[in-house]
């Protein structure tokens, strides 16, 4: 069974992305990639709990389990030493993407505290998008009292559009809470 947003996307956004930005192929619309997900644990190189912990709240979050991340180098500043773990990461596609974009959009984003809308300024210069968010609490799938630390996150959602305004556009058709300009 596809995923709501899939259908939606076939369904809505292609012919509305079409009839907008003059599309003559289907082809050429823009459409979701992957959506990468990181979450840094600075203290994970010295406290292996906190790193378990957070890849157990990132894999109830996202439903696939996390690759464990590690420094490249040395430095000494931050008491960081070469190939210790410092984070963890998932990659979505297809089904799973669209499932948990719905559930980012639907339920996750309005249980953020004093939320006005999410940035327009954080795509890159190819359309990609990232949200940086502060606590893994917003997410249902997270019990509270399992919650050793409260914990931020990246979200990147990857797009093929050639450029922000179209990928801006599209985020929007699927619902993505922008701030009004």
């Amino acid at each position: 069974m596809k995923p709501r947003l899939q259908e939606r996307y076939n369904n809505e956004i292609v012919p509305h992305m079409k009839q907008k930005f003059g599309y003559k192929n289907t082809l050429r619309v823009p459409r979701l990639v992957k959506i990468a997900i990181n979450m840094g644990v600075g203290i994970g190189a010295t406290d292996i709990k906190i790193l378990e912990s957070a890849m157990a709240n990132l894999t109830a979050i996202t439903g696939q389990k996390p690759v464990i991340k590690r420094a490249k180098k040395s430095i000494s500043n931050f008491k960081l030493k070469q190939n210790s773990p410092i984070g963890c990461m998932v990659t979505l596609r297809r089904n799973h993407m669209y499932e948990f974009l719905d559930r980012l959009i639907s339920v996750a984003i309005p249980r953020i505290k004093d939320f006005r809308g999410l940035s327009r300024t954080s795509f890159d210069q190819t359309g990609n998008y990232t949200i940086g968010l502060s606590e893994q609490l917003i997410f249902p799938e997270v019990e509270y009292d399992n919650v050793t630390r409260v914990q931020g996150m990246n979200i990147t959602i990857v797009t093929t559009a050639p450029n922000n305004e179209e990928a801006q556009e599209l985020l929007k058709s699927f619902g993505m809470p922008f701030k009004e300009k």
